[in-house]
């Protein structure tokens, strides 16, 4: 059992230190654009599946409460948190449009849509991001290594990895850096 807890271990750093020893500049530029928005009276609408659905509640409650200052409260919709707007979109339309539908809704020009898909083929995180496109929304996509994702992305962050709690992992981390990069353009701290 300890040696499989340290692969785990090693396997993460070694994700980690790759993917941001890769996208250092592209996190840097993702929190000055994020910061813009936000100065602007924008706002971040996140959505994902599974983990990722309560990833885009942790990062949501992160620009809405606080990340490391004490500062105001940050424009951060989970897409993922509306049970009855959920099931009725999917109940009556399809499982597909419970994003794209949300965002036609509460989405404006210059908002940001980040989607959250291990695999980057989420029908529904798709459809959501061509939704945003449309409406002028710039989107961020956290992906893995392959899927669809990376391509109709404006800003994409992808992480070379075939195992999903590897993904995932750098993605709660991407997230935070984020989080903690925005709070400080924008307070200058």
């Amino acid at each position: 059992m300890k040696n499989l807890i340290q692969q785990s271990v090693n396997d993460s750093i070694t994700v980690k230190k790759e993917f941001f020893s890769d996208n250092i500049e592209n996190i840097e530029s993702c929190a000055s654009i994020m910061a813009a928005a936000l100065k602007k009276g924008r706002k971040i609408l996140l959505f994902g599946n599974g983990g990722s659905a309560a990833d885009c509640q942790h990062i949501a409650a992160e620009f809405v409460n606080r990340f490391r200052m004490e500062r105001k409260p940050l424009a951060a919709i989970a897409l993922t948190t509306d049970t009855s707007v959920i099931t009725s979109i999917s109940n009556d339309y399809s499982y597909e449009d419970i994003f794209s539908k949300q965002i036609q809704a509460l989405g404006k020009k210059g908002d940001i849509a980040l989607g959250i898909s291990t695999s980057g083929n989420s029908p529904n995180i798709i459809k959501a991001v061509r939704q945003a496109k449309q409406m002028e929304i710039l989107s961020v996509g956290f992906s893995g290594n392959n899927g669809k994702l990376k391509q109709l992305t404006d800003i994409c962050f992808c992480v070379d990895c075939d195992t999903t709690a590897r993904i995932q992992e750098v993605h709660i981390l991407l997230a935070h850096i984020l989080c903690d990069l925005t709070e400080r353009i924008m307070f200058n701290e």
